[in-house]
């Protein structure tokens, strides 16, 4: 039997961290990288943006649509952000990792909190550190992206989204990005392996035992 063909249970991966460490660069690139990995698309009540398309960048449904979701806890995560909310459609993700493909959130400590609490057998939570503050802040000010105010407000938060690295299953400091990337991609890849991922292998072992040589 080959390997690619024994079934196997995706999982979640869930990439934290304050903003400027580096998550969604090294998001993107393990993304593109690999096939059976795709980018959660989420659900917002915010306007498409000109370029965005629905079902691409996110999933754009009204308020009302929104709130019959929340009731229905069709969402593994959800919160209000400059006062429309953002949330991780339940059904669609775990209909990709039945099919054994994999989900990547670029996600805030609370909404991997949120997705760990309710599906803790599939996700693995990854928090990217940077090497110092005094880099996160060069880092900020390099993207020249934000306003000043903007930058120290982002620094501030910076230390309590820190605080919550305890809570994740691994910690990479990403003192040189590719490095860092390496290790993101081993940590996936050791995942991917991990025997409760591949229910199929029961069957491949009792086909070994059976052969006669």
């Amino acid at each position: 039997m080959p390997y690619s063909s024994i079934p196997r249970r995706g999982l979640m991966l869930l990439i934290s961290s304050p903003s400027g460490a580096g998550k969604t660069s090294l998001s993107r690139r393990l993304v593109a990288d690999h096939a059976d990995l795709n980018l959660s698309i989420s659900a917002t009540t915010r306007d498409p943006r000109p370029g965005e398309e629905d079902g691409r960048e996110y999933h754009f449904v009204d308020r009302s649509a929104f709130d019959e979701m929340i009731a229905q806890d069709a969402f593994l995560e959800w919160a209000n952000v400059h006062e429309h909310r953002y949330g991780s459609p339940r059904a669609p993700v775990m209909e990709a990792l039945g099919m054994g493909q994999d989900v990547l959130f670029d996600i805030d400590w609370q909404g991997a909190a949120q997705i760990a609490e309710k599906a803790p057998d599939d996700v693995v939570r990854v928090f990217i550190l940077p090497p110092s503050m005094a880099e996160l802040s060069r880092r900020l000010h390099a993207r020249a992206q934000d306003r000043e105010d903007v930058i120290q407000r982002r620094l501030g938060r910076a230390y309590g989204e820190i605080e919550r690295a305890v809570d994740y299953d691994y910690v990479i400091i990403n003192d040189d990005y590719d490095r860092a990337f390496a290790d993101l991609a081993h940590i996936y890849h050791a995942e991917r392996q991990k025997r409760v991922r591949n229910p199929g292998l029961k069957t491949f072992v009792q086909t070994l035992l059976d052969e006669q040589i």
